[in-house]
């Protein structure tokens, strides 16, 4: 299929998933550099956030799937966590090889400080957007994830 056979509505969804991809690296970037005093990059700070909304502790596979993420990647980011002490490994009682992940005060006090950071942050980067469409471009983008998700849409 060439960008010719794209449908209008592909096209627009192309334009929107293009910015996606340039909005996602600027906010990586801009993200490490909020948080880098506090020892943290953009992908630690989100794995102690997936660490800090989960119900209970975790083992890394179950984190990298609340991530969306592969749990190689996710794995290698616990481990550089753990050896600087923001998270530790304990006991899973279900698993004898898959530990559980679990924040240290050092990771909890890096996470609440970094969101003392992102507040001010969020709260400028929102300015000037109205409620409606900062809620409306997140239904749509919980629904693509959701099909992505479910596979609902084929990859030939």
């Amino acid at each position: 299929m060439s960008n010719t056979d794209l449908t209008t509505p592909g096209m627009a969804l192309t334009d929107v998933i293009l910015d996606l991809f340039r909005v996602n690296s600027l906010l990586q970037m801009r993200g490490d550099r909020l948080v880098a005093n506090l020892g943290l990059t953009s992908a630690r700070w989100q794995v102690l956030g997936a660490i800090v909304y989960a119900k209970r502790p975790q083992p890394v596979a179950w984190l990298a799937r609340d991530l969306g993420s592969n749990r190689q990647n996710v794995q290698r980011i616990v481990n550089d966590l753990q050896r600087e002490e923001f998270v530790e490994f304990q006991p899973n009682p279900h698993h004898r090889r898959a530990q559980l992940v679990v924040l240290t005060d050092k990771g909890n006090k890096a996470y609440l400080d970094a969101l003392k950071l992102w507040t001010p942050w969020a709260n400028e980067l929102a300015d000037g957007h109205s409620l409606q469409d900062i809620a409306t471009t997140g239904a749509l983008v919980k629904a693509l994830r959701r099909r992505l998700e479910e596979g609902d849409v084929a990859v030939e």
